[in-house]
């Protein structure tokens, strides 16, 4: 397990692999398909909040979101194993792809949740789960997704400065690649009730 709290450079990393892991077609939950692009109407975007499983739950569940998937990105590896982002020497993290219904649900909405429903402060890691996989990530698909972040960002630091709490360490950065992860990790939760969810926060909410 990597318990490195630095991110590795792309000289470090892993090389991957050409072949990717396939992607998921029917989504457990739902049983709709899990498309690979955005449709008309939806947009996408990535959220990294520690252990993926339960940061998928959380957002499939939210009307408006219309697809979810589990994966990686922020990193150098091309087409990476778990077991390979577990290491750290990938510069991954694990994350969520959200597709969603800017008309049912807003991408500001969307960050609410995020930010209220895991700790942003933690750098490298995740309540137990430690390791750069871990970090807290937001990876947009369009200049106003980022604007929207940021501000959204800087309106949650001030409610957790009020508060004496730490400073924000999330990525907030253009998406680049993204991997989807093995198949039992797609929608992990639906599968395995007991599972384990690694969700938590800081206790600050918005309202």
């Amino acid at each position: 397990m990597n318990t490195n709290s630095l991110i590795i450079t792309p000289e470090e990393a892993l090389a991957g692999r050409d072949t990717p892991i396939a992607a998921p077609i029917t989504h457990f939950v739902n049983q709709k398909p899990i498309n690979k692009q955005p449709q008309e109407n939806e947009q996408q975007v990535l959220f990294g909040m520690g252990c993926f499983w339960g940061a998928e739950r959380l957002f499939w569940s939210l009307e408006g979101v219309t697809s979810t998937s589990v994966g990686y990105a922020g990193g150098y590896t091309k087409n990476p194993t778990y077991q390979e982002t577990c290491t750290g020497l990938t510069g991954h993290t694990e994350v969520v792809s959200v597709f969603f219904d800017p008309s049912i649900i807003t991408f500001k909405q969307l960050l609410t949740h995020f930010w209220e429903r895991h700790d942003p402060t933690q750098g490298m890691r995740q309540g137990n789960d430690a390791g750069t996989q871990y970090r807290s990530a937001i990876y947009v698909y369009s200049d106003e997704q980022a604007t929207i972040a940021l501000n959204s960002q800087q309106d949650y630091q001030t409610l957790l400065t009020n508060q004496d709490k730490g400073e924000i360490t999330t990525e907030i950065l253009p998406a680049g690649q993204y991997y989807y992860a093995e198949e039992y990790h797609q929608q992990y939760l639906a599968k395995n009730p007991n599972g384990y969810c690694g969700l938590g926060g800081t206790g600050v909410c918005f309202t």
